[in-house]
């Protein structure tokens, strides 16, 4: 950077300071214009990328039967099991009144089960609960042996031990209005809750689903945005007075967060940005990095005023110094965040984007505003007392002193913490996601407890062609795979098409239990399907569970509490099994369980690529600026290091990470260089100079060590308010993030300076 013309730029910029501020202004106040045009998105397929192979799958699953759009209601009796007439008629009633909600295609119940009997040579096909207030104790006992000898309502619709019983509502909401409509449809829901819970309070109701769970995005998006971004306000800017013990110095980082912030967020509103609870971390991460690069700065002018210069000088001095480094750290920072665009996730891409653009306006307003602000506020500072030492005078003298101890003692720990990262298991699942703050959150868990598992694998098994499904061959073959999965552990529950086929053989030979098998003739079993479907109510066929040219079927296999991985296995199994024993059946397992268990996966090979390049131009981008391949791989170690520190410690506290993981390394990655580029330029400067490597690294700690101080605790601050989030992304980042930043300024103040003392003997 030419030194005249920097200083040029100073002068104007200091003698137009109220010009400066009045054109910031008018820039910023045009941008936060459009922030009103924010919008906040309530769909969870907002997480994966449209070319996802799981994502494709299952659309094409539900193109060929019918979209998946749940609520589940579990029904529990606060005394005794769900067979009594008043239980019954509150099932059916919610039944009824499930059927009225918006955009509702199907209902199932334990009341409107399609049962089937024989009746002399008829089939007969009906609810398997009809007027549950008339039913005598006869009836209920029968209905209760019906249900409880059903293996298709057993784990589904009916708890094992008879206490709770399920109500499921599926919806297809028009995709061009799926927001609103989402809206729309939890505020019936909700409305159906509260009329049931008043009118049967010796009655619990429990509800899940995938359109609870889209609600419960939006509501945690909204938390984040309006809760944790006031606190992380006056947290850091709490934070910053208490360092600087400056008013002036804090307001300076009050109008520099709300310009930036403003300006990142209004762009994001005039491109109108779907927000999510992956992404509403932007503006406080902004907040953030502004005060970490900003403080600088303000820092240095406070210091050069201590030494005696007056306030414009100070400024001047401060700029002058701090323009260089201010510039390379946003500068990798920027680069960090951009290298989000590789993820899998598009939510990580609008954080990444924004969190990038509002780093490039904070060093806009550093190099304009900030100095201005500063030169107009009424600064006042304590003169310096002559010959007084400062803390990081005294530990700039301890570390040249201690240089070789310190070298093993960062050394060993390092390597403990290391060994923690082989005890971190990948596991996402999106009711986890939640934290127990939220009644989506609370119910799901009651009901993965006393009803039936969430996790599903889907599979879309072929016959040989067109009605091909009631095939013998066929039938036997997807029995024989339902009866393995139901063989597997981790299996609750399978739902499979050659169930409802040996139930009708049954019913076709007068209920005999001795017939409840596959039908032997294909004709046969044909005609028992055609039967059966025309007996079955409106609203309750089979597209659900058949194609329409009769030539697949779907299975459902339900688990419980399963981690990403163990999922990943069981489908591997799966699809062993049906290599081995039905190949004309091998596919893919499917579903949105399937895909949530391989979106860290995918993410983190993809991050891996942004990953690398983020590196490696941010490890040229050194070497370029040090001007010595020495200094740029030097200046790495402190920064790959803290990372894996923080990933082993969280092996040792947590053991189990999810999608936040993929991003960690390459956000902390982009912020935790700007310390070591600070620390780096003031010492290159004094050994540039023709000083020893011992007085650079005095010299760093007593000019930057404050700032770095400073930095460390507005950053760490600003992300372990994430840890009040209820949503595990945003959480586990936060916390991942802060413990790397913490983990970094002890590699900054504690490994750099031995090493640089350790490797850097040569005159420069």
């Amino acid at each position: 950077m030419n030194p005249a013309l920097l200083d040029r730029y100073i002068a104007a910029l200091l003698r137009y300071r109220w010009l400066v501020i009045a054109g910031a202004t008018l820039v910023m106040l045009a941008m936060a214009a459009g922030g009103r045009f924010i919008t906040v998105s309530n769909d969870h397929r907002i997480l994966f990328g449209e070319d996802n192979p799981q994502l494709v799958a299952y659309d094409a699953l539900e193109d060929t039967y019918t979209s998946s759009n749940t609520a589940l209601i579990a029904v529990t009796p606060r005394q005794g099991t769900v067979f009594t007439r008043e239980t019954l008629g509150v099932i059916e009633r919610l039944t009824e009144e499930a059927w009225q909600a918006p955009y509702s295609s199907r209902v199932d119940s334990l009341t409107n089960y399609s049962h089937s009997e024989a009746l002399g040579d008829d089939l007969i096909v009906g609810p398997l609960v009809e007027d549950a207030a008339s039913l005598s104790d006869a009836d209920l006992d029968r209905i209760e042996e019906i249900a409880n000898d059903s293996i298709e309502l057993v784990g589904r619709m009916l708890a094992e031990d008879g206490r709770v019983a399920g109500l499921a509502i599926n919806f297809i909401p028009p995709r061009e209005t799926h927001d609103a409509s989402v809206v729309e449809l939890n505020a019936y829901l909700d409305g159906m809750m509260a009329r049931a819970r008043a009118e049967s309070p010796e009655i619990e109701f429990h509800i899940t689903g995938d359109i609870v769970m889209q609600r419960a995005f939006a509501q945690a998006t909204q938390d984040d945005l309006e809760r944790l971004t006031p606190i992380v306000f006056f947290l850091i800017v709490a934070v910053a007075y208490l360092i600087l013990r400056s008013i002036s110095g804090a307001l300076s980082m009050v109008v520099m967060i709300l310009f930036s912030v403003g300006t990142a967020m209004g762009l994001a509103g005039w491109n109108q940005t779907v927000f999510s609870p992956v992404n509403a971390g932007v503006p406080i991460i902004v907040m953030a990095i502004t005060v970490a690069q900003s403080v600088h700065i303000t820092t240095m002018t406070l210091t050069a005023m201590r030494r005696g210069l007056d306030k414009m000088e100070a400024v001047a001095e401060s700029v002058r110094v701090n323009a260089f480094p201010v510039f390379l750290a946003s500068l990798t920072t920027v680069i960090g965040f951009l290298s989000l665009n590789a993820s899998d996730s598009p939510p990580f891409h609008t954080l990444g984007n924004y969190v990038a653009f509002g780093v490039g306006c904070t060093f806009v307003y550093s190099m304009s505003l900030l100095p201005a602000l500063l030169s107009i506020l009424p600064l006042r500072v304590k003169p310096a007392a002559a010959g007084e030492v400062t803390l990081f005078d005294r530990f700039g003298e301890f570390v040249v002193a201690r240089r070789k101890p310190l070298l093993w003692l960062t050394t060993i720990p390092t390597l403990l913490l290391l060994v923690g990262i082989f005890r971190i298991e990948l596991n996402d699942s999106l009711p986890n996601y939640f934290g127990e703050r939220y009644e989506f959150r609370r119910d799901s868990d009651y009901i993965i407890e006393n009803l039936t598992g969430l996790e599903s694998q889907e599979y879309s098994l072929a016959s040989p062609g067109e009605g091909g499904i009631t095939d013998p061959e066929y039938l036997r073959q997807i029995d024989a795979f339902a009866e393995w999965c139901r063989s597997q552990p981790e299996v609750t529950y399978v739902r499979v098409f050659s169930d409802t086929m040996k139930r009708l053989n049954k019913n076709m030979h007068e209920d005999d239990p001795a017939y409840y098998r596959l039908p032997e003739d294909q004709a046969l079993a044909t005609q028992y399907l055609l039967l059966y479907e025309l007996s079955l109510p409106f609203g309750m066929d089979l597209n659900d569970r058949i194609d329409i040219s009769k030539s697949s079927t779907r299975m459902s296999v339900v688990m419980r509490n399963i981690t990403s991985n163990e999922q990943q296995v069981l489908a591997e199994r799966a699809r062993g099994w049906l290599e081995e024993n039905a190949p004309g059946l091998t596919t893919e397992a499917t579903g949105l369980s399937v895909i949530v268990s391989h979106i860290t996966e995918r993410n983190i090979k993809s991050m891996l690529r942004g990953t690398v390049i983020a590196m490696a131009l941010i490890s040229l981008v050194l070497v370029v600026v040090f001007k010595s391949l020495r200094f740029g791989l030097l200046s790495l170690i402190p920064n790959f290091i803290p990372a894996g520190m923080s990933f082993g410690l969280w092996g040792y506290l947590v053991g189990r990470v999810g999608i936040a993981a993929s991003v960690v390394t390459v956000v902390a990655f982009g912020i935790i260089v700007d310390d070591t580029i600070h620390f780096l330029t003031k010492y290159l400067k004094i050994r540039r100079e023709g000083r020893s490597a011992a007085d650079a690294v005095r010299y760093a700690f007593s000019t930057v060590g404050k700032a770095l101080g400073t930095t460390t605790a507005v950053l760490s601050a600003g992300f372990l308010v994430f840890a009040a989030s209820g949503f595990e992304v945003s959480w586990a980042l936060g916390i991942l993030v802060a413990m790397t930043i913490m983990f970094a300024f002890l590699a900054d103040f504690l490994l750099l300076p031995p090493l640089l003392m350790a490797f850097d003997r040569r005159k420069l």
